[in-house]
């Protein structure tokens, strides 16, 4: 028996009008959806009269050094390996950078299941091509550690000369940029401060995108509090 297909769909980060049209035809033609929440996925499928049916997936994430087994990927591949068509989406975005969808793939690769990509939005490079900066190259690191690691993730950031891309959530923006400002302001100087452009809730009513040094930005959102919401997308260059 021939294995189906399993596609990687990017959807909207935000505005729902920001999804292709093959997007939207495979999603209506695959045998079923494979996404993080159900309930997200279906405001979506609801949005374009898409009845196709949702199996929720949980990516495992390493703890301790350990990989625990990742429920469903045995019986997702069981379905693909039977001819199955399976749509891989992420809440918001594309699967695979810094979303689940890498063990999935890769466990598809290793049974010689074809691998469809169906592009789309990224906030990545949604916040890239707004940044009026050369964007040539860039290193993405995807989100802070929450707790061990984040001195050493920030001095990073601070020693590439080229611009710097990374995630952050509303319950810790502040506290990371104050990190960021600190060790900047204890590191040796090398010409100008390094500058943020910050993109706030990207393609939502409440957009915004914030320019300024790390000092700027950080007393920027002290000022206005109410602000620290959504998801935050960063570059420091």
């Amino acid at each position: 028996m021939k294995s189906g297909l399993l596609y990687i769909v990017a959807t909207p980060i935000g505005n729902l009008e920001d999804i292709t049209s093959r997007a939207v035809r495979i999603l209506g033609e695959v045998d079923a959806v494979v996404c993080e929440d159900t309930r997200i996925t279906k405001r979506l499928l609801d949005h374009y009269g898409i009845e196709t049916k949702l199996v929720s997936f949980y990516q495992n994430q390493r703890k301790g050094g350990a990989t625990k087994p990742v429920p469903k990927l045995e019986f997702l591949v069981q379905e693909l390996e039977g001819g199955k068509n399976l749509a891989l989406v992420t809440d918001a975005g594309t699967p695979g950078i810094s979303d689940p969808g890498n063990q999935l793939v890769a466990a598809a690769v290793a049974k010689q299941i074809s691998v469809v990509p169906i592009p789309g939005v990224s906030a990545v490079a949604t916040l890239a091509s707004v940044s009026g900066i050369d964007m040539g190259q860039f290193v993405f690191l995807g989100f802070p550690p929450h707790k061990k690691g984040r001195e050493t993730f920030f001095k990073k950031v601070l020693g590439f000369s080229l611009p710097v891309m990374f995630y952050e959530s509303p319950h810790r923006v502040l506290k990371n940029l104050e990190l960021l400002r600190t060790l900047e302001e204890n590191m040796p100087v090398e010409g100008q401060l390094k500058q943020i452009i910050l993109g706030r809730e990207l393609t939502k009513m409440f957009e915004e995108i914030v320019r300024g040094n790390v000092a700027q930005v950080e007393a920027y959102f002290e000022a206005n509090p109410g602000k620290v919401k959504g998801e935050f997308v960063i570059i420091v260059y």
